[in-house]
């Protein structure tokens, strides 16, 4: 039966499967499949290219339009002020962007950071049509590197891009290198829906309809079976909060969207 197949990983099976922090030369996490941790970046790159041209669009289809009130709430719940700077990591296609700069016009800075060129160059049309273009710059870089200086951010957000890196631990360690004291941080991401009725009907639109639909649509199943496997493998609510502050995050909450589809993380960087 489908759910058999789609079961979301207990805490027994996330104890005995590779973990996140694992260092190089070890096994990580490809969706279900297990890779050599130093194969995955470039499994990542190619998944994000196969579905740059297309992305969008997928996203808008997949989540019926819902991504976008997501994003907006995600927006509006860090509290970004005008003159903040700000860091769009694994920024893509540029949604959170636009908005983040939008939030914070007429006088913030956006950097839109994202190791993958082709994501980035698919939302560029869509950034500089935008009315605050001007205030969203293009960085190319490996999330898990930051290529920044300690303290200058006043917002870091990533969102559905976190599950993507090979060493998330080592992702968000970045982020609260890069904030300044006091600086907030935004995560937003799929998580497990609460009902389990509905949490069922969800396993077999993800299993079922998401990989017909791209393969339809982008001529790649295989990259939206990755989709909902990664999902399944992120850490819930609870074990983020518990990861966040023992990187030094306070003021740690979250929000769930949707039934749960997606969760909204807040932190912020421990003040001196």
């Amino acid at each position: 039966m489908f759910w058999k197949k789609s079961s979301w990983i207990d805490e027994s099976e996330k104890d005995d499967s590779p973990k996140d922090h694992l260092p190089e030369g070890e096994v990580t996490r490809f969706g279900y499949q297990k890779v050599p941790s130093v194969q995955k970046e470039n499994l990542v790159r190619r998944h994000f290219d196969t579905v740059a041209k297309k992305y969008d669009f997928m996203n808008t289809i997949l989540s019926f339009g819902t991504h976008h009130l997501w994003k907006r709430t995600a927006i509006k719940m860090t509290g970004i002020n005008p003159g903040d700077q700000i860091i769009d990591i694994c920024g893509g296609t540029g949604d959170l962007s636009i908005l983040a700069a939008g939030a914070g016009a007429p006088s913030s800075r956006v950097i839109l950071y994202d190791i993958n060129w082709a994501m980035m160059v698919r939302g560029k049309p869509k950034v500089e049509k935008s009315i605050f273009g001007e205030n969203i710059c293009y960085v190319q870089g490996d999330a898990e590197r930051i290529s920044f200086p300690d303290g200058i951010f006043d917002s870091a957000l990533v969102g559905f891009g976190i599950r993507n890196l090979t060493n998330m631990e080592k992702g968000f360690r970045e982020m609260y290198r890069v904030l300044r004291p006091g600086g907030k941080l935004m995560c937003l991401e799929f998580s497990k829906p609460t009902s389990r009725v509905f949490r069922r009907l969800y396993d077999f639109y993800s299993f079922h309809i998401m990989p017909l639909l791209g393969w339809v649509i982008t001529g790649s199943k295989k990259a939206y079976t990755h989709l909902p496997e990664s999902i399944r493998m992120f850490p819930l609510p609870n074990e983020l909060s518990a990861m966040l502050e023992d990187i030094g995050f306070t003021e740690i909450s979250y929000r769930n969207l949707t039934n749960g589809i997606a969760v909204i993380h807040l932190a912020k960087k421990r003040r001196l």
